[in-house]
């Protein structure tokens, strides 16, 4: 956290708008996919009468993604085989917001710059 709080708040002297647009898409290139969200471990039971694992207590083991979109709560299983590849879309996701909320203040002092420069020549 004190990374990103000394980042934002440090002065970034002279950075147009335009500098700040390459700096993010050069940031935002390294990210791959992205995904927001939280991927959770999960025991359930299943609808077969007379499960083994089931009548045991064990149930059945499985991962799964849960999100929203439009504001509306989504769940989607995922295979084993894929949870490390959801686990770094998962990270992608988390740094891409750092950088939009990084990014936010310095466009708008990018641009209250551009602003006062023009208004110093007219």
């Amino acid at each position: 956290m004190y990374d990103l709080c000394h980042t934002v708040n440090m002065p970034h002297e002279l950075e147009s708008p335009a500098d700040v647009l390459r700096w993010f898409q050069k940031q935002v290139a390294n990210l791959g996919p992205a995904v927001l969200g939280s991927l959770n471990f999960r025991r359930c039971p299943c609808v077969r009468e007379h499960c083994r694992a089931c009548e045991t207590g064990e149930q059945h083991p499985s991962y799964v993604l849960y999100g929203r979109v439009k504001g509306r709560r989504f769940t989607l299983y995922v295979p084993d085989e894929l949870v490390p590849e959801v686990r770094r879309c998962l990270e992608n996701g988390r740094a891409l917001q750092e950088l939009l909320q990084e990014a936010a203040p310095r466009y708008i002092n990018a641009l209250k710059q551009k602003r006062t420069k023009a208004q110093r020549e007219d």
